[in-house]
């Protein structure tokens, strides 16, 4: 049995989540209680071999001892258990709630919306820190995370893994769902070029004019050699999804070269590698 736990907080996108798994055939449980969660095995029909179940913080709350002693229990008995923890920055979340009128559901008379958000984390801290893979919606829309997390969830016979380069631009904030960042800020801009303004990192003047520079190259090498190296150790500690971040300015030159050109290097090593510009289609410089 194919078990997988969608949680995070109120508003990042849970029900998404659970219709996308839905839509790819898994049994979904919304709203799972979490005393219950150890005992799926051995109430579902045989035929139901793929299960997906979103916990959120209102479970945590009824069961004092969490999450831990189910999900030990679960891989003691075989299933092959994983966690999806959506989440979103705090003032995002509050504008969603205003947007839609929304109650949140650890809010009331005493506890505003934004102590409820912070409550909410606090509770979900222990489910957070055991996530398989962290998404962080703030710059999603409902579209967009229906495709991350098909591309990360569709399976493949040759390698279990999915690995995702994503392309951002530090001027709107680092990505909080990266295992790793790499800053390639150091390296030539096409921008302060004016005949490459209007073009991004997968057109070719741009990769024309980075690939003759000697310091992309190198960080081209040294990126992938840090890779080579340590990915073979984090895949065998048992991690499903490893999202790399590359940062530059804006998100549209130097970040997006480099993440093809990675995608381009792993992709044969690791067939479910995937790449995704978070900013490519917010702005037109870098």
């Amino acid at each position: 049995m194919k078990l997988v736990i969608i949680s995070g907080r109120s508003g990042a996108g849970k029900s998404v989540a659970l219709h996308v798994l839905e839509d790819l055939g898994f049994f979904a449980i919304d709203n799972l209680p979490i005393g219950l969660l150890s005992e799926l095995p051995h109430h579902l029909p045989n035929s139901n071999n793929r299960v997906a179940v979103s916990i959120d913080a209102r479970n945590i709350v009824t069961d004092p001892e969490g999450i831990q002693p189910h999900f030990d229990k679960l891989r003691d008995d075989g299933v092959s258990a994983s966690i999806i923890y959506l989440d979103s920055d705090d003032a995002t979340l509050i504008e969603r709630f205003n947007a839609t009128r929304r109650k949140h559901p650890l809010s009331s008379k005493q506890t505003s919306l934004v102590e409820a958000i912070e409550q909410e984390a606090h509770l979900l801290e222990s489910i957070a820190e055991q996530a398989d893979l962290r998404i962080d919606t703030s710059n999603l829309n409902i579209y967009d995370l229906r495709d991350v997390i098909k591309q990360q969830l569709q399976e493949n016979s040759q390698q279990a893994v999915a690995i995702q380069f994503q392309s951002f631009g530090f001027k709107r904030g680092a990505p909080k769902d990266c295992d790793f960042i790499f800053d390639v800020r150091c390296l030539p801009n096409p921008y302060w070029e004016v005949q490459l303004r209007q073009y991004t990192g997968q057109d070719q003047p741009v990769i024309e004019f980075l690939e003759q520079d000697f310091s992309v190259r190198a960080m081209l090498s040294d990126i992938s050699g840090f890779l080579d190296k340590w990915l073979p150790s984090i895949i065998a500690s048992g991690r499903n999804y490893i999202t790399i971040g590359i940062g530059c300015t804006g998100g549209q030159h130097r970040s997006v070269y480099t993440a093809e050109q990675l995608a381009a290097r792993f992709q044969q090593q690791y067939p479910q590698t995937l790449v995704r510009h978070r900013d490519l289609r917010l702005a037109n410089k870098d």
